[in-house]
């Protein structure tokens, strides 16, 4: 079935996780637009970010946990998302994003080259301040110069 699905331009995904009254609510079964899906996935800020799904004509908030891809095409072959609201605490991936890096204290005088040993982040927070990306300023980096995890400057309930 998920292979006739894919074949008719679908990618077939899952809606999970959430509470409604106190109890569990059920996993969804859903079927996305490859075409669609894929330009979505253009945007970085999509892998992290609340994402507004319409499920069966109703709403849901929820943010994108997992995608499985083809192993040697660009294709989706499937879609987790998980069910949140503005208090759910999640763990998430976001990117580093390095800024000022060309007028760098260390590059401009110094001489020296900037390697990133990490471009992604793994953070815990509220889904209601879930940062698209964490900001690195390389500013005043000279040459020698370690960023450690410690000294980044997280936005408020990131952890």
């Amino acid at each position: 079935a998920s292979r006739r699905l894919r074949r008719e331009n679908g990618v077939p995904a899952i809606v999970y996780g959430g509470k409604a009254g106190g109890n569990d609510r059920k996993p969804t079964a859903i079927v996305l637009k490859a075409n669609e899906l894929n330009k979505l996935l253009e945007d970085e800020a999509f892998y992290s970010s609340i994402i507004t799904l319409s499920v069966a004509g109703k709403d849901e908030q929820v943010v994108l946990k997992d995608l499985q891809r083809h192993p040697a095409k660009p294709m989706v072959w499937h879609a987790d998302f998980l069910r949140v609201n503005k208090s759910t605490k999640i763990k998430a991936t976001v990117p580093l994003h390095f800024v000022n890096e060309e007028s760098c204290v260390g590059v401009k005088l110094g001489g020296g080259k900037i390697t990133h040993q990490m471009t992604a982040l793994d953070i815990i927070c509220s889904a209601g301040d879930l940062p698209e990306f964490v900001e690195v300023d390389m500013a005043a980096v000279e040459v020698g110069t370690v960023v450690h995890l410690s000294e980044l400057k997280l936005p408020k309930g990131v952890e």
